[in-house]
């Protein structure tokens, strides 16, 4: 038997729900096939309505009775700490789970769960720096507070594209914040939330802190956006659904944060290190298979540069490792499911049928089972196509071109969205210019898809809502509570 055989499991692992410290199975379930191998790797319970209603009452519960927000920041910040430990003692367990999944490359996954790791540590520091403000400029007599009150039952729903790690980006922070949470992840990528959520008892999360519900966004994901005992929602997913979020969390009008989807431009100026700009502009649209919200789908480049960085992404596109992302070299996995390899597939010929100029790319990579697509790239694309105006989330670029930085502004702006930019070039002044004008949450100049939890993320426009990481990571599940405190006599009124 090779060695990739051993990696692939011979039996689905059955997830479960937890809510209270009770993990427990929901009758239904749906079976979760690999994307690249095409076998069964999980089972999934399919929560309901009710199952959500219990999910949500162990958590208003614990908020509500103590035991957590009340408990000294550093009894959180040591829990936090340890969970961090225990997936780094994790990381192969944890890989696997999520490569199986997904179908991102495994090298890839591991650096996730690291990655993810370190932001638990962060967040740890930040539960103990947490803090409000005093006012003494108020009067000899009085003194002004401001503090800083955890938000209360945070219901968390969170995609299949990066799984472990957008929940790294979201989780800790709740609960440094001292909040209780609901976790809702993708059905079709559940397996490694359930893992943490056993890591987080191990770490000494008491019960009813973390609860998760798996399944469907109806009913379990639209249960938990709209239950009236559900203070605040993070969404992370497409703009479409971020709008349905939005007027289900209407009828008691919570607060949101929603990291939504992104059409991201990538500009490269004539004197840019165009060997530089090349690779990482393939890494930026094919990381993940470039089902990544950030990921650098529209490339605007200087005219002058056009025709030998247009022919050097097309080698590196074409030399990529597609396959199978168990082994080593692949450093392209498969479309996550049928339907979303259909969906790219068909905005990729409509928009070759209306015209759109196929450098490389646009077929199903053989004789692959899975659902590989070839890294494509396209030009000729038209203002007025939904390859031009629609998220893809696959691995297809697009290319135009301007002679002017105003131009290239103006283009990079022209969308309604606006999560994330890159930009590559040599001088310092258009480098600057171009980080003010662009119209993005996050914005890389000479690198791409690159930080640290040190750094908050969000969009503009349709984008998103607030701000996740950095110190807005844990002030996003907050709300702010003004004090005046009357230290003296006070002067009559009602005489």
């Amino acid at each position: 038997m090779s060695l990739l055989n051993t990696r692939l499991p011979s039996t689905p692992t059955k997830l479960q729900n937890l809510a209270g410290g009770v993990w427990f199975s929901p009758v239904a379930e749906l079976v979760r096939n690999s994307p690249a191998h095409g076998i069964p790797v999980s089972v999934v319970p399919l929560a309901t309505a009710e199952d959500v209603d219990r999910a949500v009452a162990a958590a208003r519960a614990r908020f509500d009775g103590g035991g957590w927000s009340d408990k000294p920041a550093v009894f959180r910040s040591d829990i936090l700490l340890r969970a961090a430990e225990l997936i780094l003692e994790r990381v192969e367990e944890l890989s696997l789970a999520e490569t199986l999944e997904t179908g991102k490359p495994l090298w890839q996954a591991r650096n996730e769960i690291v990655g993810a790791a370190d932001i638990w540590r962060f967040a740890a520091g930040q539960a103990r720096v947490l803090h409000g403000q005093t006012f003494n400029n108020l009067g000899s007599k009085s003194l002004g507070l401001v503090l800083r009150d955890p938000i209360g039952v945070v219901g968390l729903i969170t995609p299949w594209n990066f799984p472990f790690f957008i929940l790294a980006e979201r989780l800790p922070f709740i609960l440094a914040a001292g909040c209780t949470v609901v976790v809702k992840p993708s059905e079709l990528t559940s397996t490694t939330t359930v893992m943490m959520g056993r890591l987080l008892e191990e770490a000494g999360v008491p019960a009813g802190v973390v609860n998760i519900v798996t399944g469907l966004g109806q009913p379990a994901g639209s249960r938990l956006v709209e239950h009236p005992d559900v203070d605040m929602v993070s969404f992370t997913g497409s703009t479409r659904v971020g709008r349905s979020t939005i007027i289900a969390s209407a009828g008691n009008i919570k607060k949101l944060s929603l990291e939504l989807g992104g059409k991201n431009p990538v500009i490269v100026m004539a004197d840019a290190d165009l060997e530089k700009a090349a690779d990482g502009i393939v890494f930026g649209i094919l990381h993940n298979a470039g089902q990544c919200c950030v990921s650098g789908s529209r490339l605007i480049v200087s005219r002058e540069v056009e025709a030998p960085l247009t022919q050097r992404i097309v080698e590196l596109m074409q030399n990529v490792k597609v396959g199978d992302p168990l082994l080593d070299e692949t450093r392209v996995g498969p479309i996550v499911n049928e339907v979303q390899f259909k969906r790219i597939k068909d905005l990729v010929d409509r928009g070759v049928a209306a015209g759109a100029k196929l450098l490389t790319g646009g077929q199903q990579v053989e004789p692959l089972a899975g659902h590989f697509l070839a890294p494509t790239f396209l030009a000729g694309v038209k203002d007025d196509m939904p390859l031009a105006t629609e998220e893809i989330f696959g691995p297809v670029l697009a290319v135009s071109s301007f002679d002017t930085k105003e131009e290239a502004l103006q283009q990079a702006n022209c969308t309604r969205y606006g999560l994330s930019a890159t930009i590559w070039t040599t001088s310092l002044q258009d480098g600057l210019d171009l980080v003010r004008g662009v119209r993005a949450g996050r914005v890389w100049l000479n690198t791409t898809i690159t930080g640290g939890p040190e750094m908050p993320i969000g969009g503009y426009g349709e984008s998103g809502l607030g701000r996740e990481t950095g110190l807005s990571g844990i002030e996003e599940y907050t709300e702010v509570k003004s004090i005046i405190a009357d230290l003296g006599e006070r002067t009559p009124w009602a005489v």
